[in-house]
């Protein structure tokens, strides 16, 4: 006897899935601002959430934001696997990353906006 439905189950695991992914903007946000971050300790940290990613179910991405933090963070890990990422590479990627981290905190922000139509701007027209 099944408690929870495939639909509620699959809800759950996406809900999850999205929860993590900010999770991990929120800490490389978080590691890009502080001055004691090394390439090595940057590293290590992006694998190890990295792997906790990869242990989760990927779910379909309809939403941009979703679609968008997840190929930044791909493309991040991917960068930083190369040999030669050093403590003079992370320099180098350190203030282009910060925007790129801020465009998608944007991103996200657009969507809690309230539509045109909730605004107080209608309210003072003249419905004569």
């Amino acid at each position: 006897m099944a408690r929870y439905t495939a639909k509620q189950i699959e809800k759950y695991q996406r809900q999850k899935y999205i929860n993590f992914l900010d999770k991990i903007t929120k800490n490389l946000f978080r590691l890009f601002r502080q001055e004691e971050t090394t390439a090595e300790k940057f590293v290590a940290k992006l694998d190890e959430m990295m792997r906790q990613l990869a242990k989760l179910e990927k779910p379909r991405m309809d939403s941009e934001y979703m679609q968008q933090a997840q190929a930044y963070i791909e493309r991040l890990h991917m960068d930083t696997r190369s040999d030669g990422f050093d403590d003079t590479r992370y320099a180098e990627i350190h203030e282009v990353e910060m925007s790129n981290l801020n465009r998608l905190q944007k991103l996200k922000n657009k969507s809690t906006y309230k539509k045109e139509k909730h605004r107080h701007g209608e309210r003072d027209q003249d419905w004569g």
